[in-house]
């Protein structure tokens, strides 16, 4: 009896060791590879598992207007696409370097889950991740309301809508800049000098 239980330690003792160097490589290791199929899996199974059931089964209390989906799209435009992309494929600079990857939300990943699931990654972030919580005191949780509504319309953006969400894009003190010497050339300014250097 006493040799079955100190075989049932050692074995348990060398399980818990081998999760442990494998959480060690995970969270000390590079964000330059793609997680293994397996730490995605299991990094869903832990947000479906966390999010309280209660947050799962809510229904979206915004109802479905084009002035809802107007609103949501220049505050996606503005705040998620940064990492997201304007269409939600993620595939933009900031969503590639994230780690895990900026997700396409447009696929069944996203699209499957409730939308009390949504409302709770968007207030609450997801741990590990790049996804901040955008939730908290002084902040509408109708807001989040609007952009789980958007989330749903991304498989269907068309093309005019994107090209509205480019104008609300955040642009950086150097676009900026260039935006206004381009709109000074055209409305009749002096054109654009550049340097000249003198070599010698």
């Amino acid at each position: 009896m006493i040799v079955r239980f100190g075989w049932l330690l050692a074995g348990a003792l060398l399980a818990l060791a081998a999760v442990a160097a494998t959480e060690i490589r995970f969270l000390a290791g590079t964000s330059r590879r793609p997680p293994d199929p397996i730490v995605r899996s299991l990094g869903r199974l832990v947000r479906w598992a966390g999010t309280p059931r209660r947050l799962k089964e809510l229904n979206n209390p915004i109802v479905d207007s084009p002035e809802v989906e107007a609103e949501a799209r220049f505050h996606w435009a503005d705040h998620c696409a940064s990492c997201h992309a304007n269409d939600g494929s993620g595939n933009i600079e900031m969503g590639r370097s994230l780690y895990p990857p900026a997700p396409d939300m447009r696929q069944a990943e996203t699209q499957g889950r409730t939308d009390g699931e949504l409302f709770s990654i968007i207030e609450n972030g997801v741990r590990l991740s790049g996804m901040p919580a955008w939730g908290g005191p002084g902040r509408d949780e109708r807001d989040s309301w609007k952009l789980v509504r958007f989330i749903r319309h991304l498989p269907h953006l068309r093309a005019g809508e994107l090209r509205e969400m480019e104008k609300q894009n955040p642009r950086s003190p150097a676009e900026l800049e260039e935006e206004k010497e381009e709109r000074e050339f055209l409305n009749g300014g002096n054109p654009i000098e550049h340097p000249v250097h003198e070599h010698h």
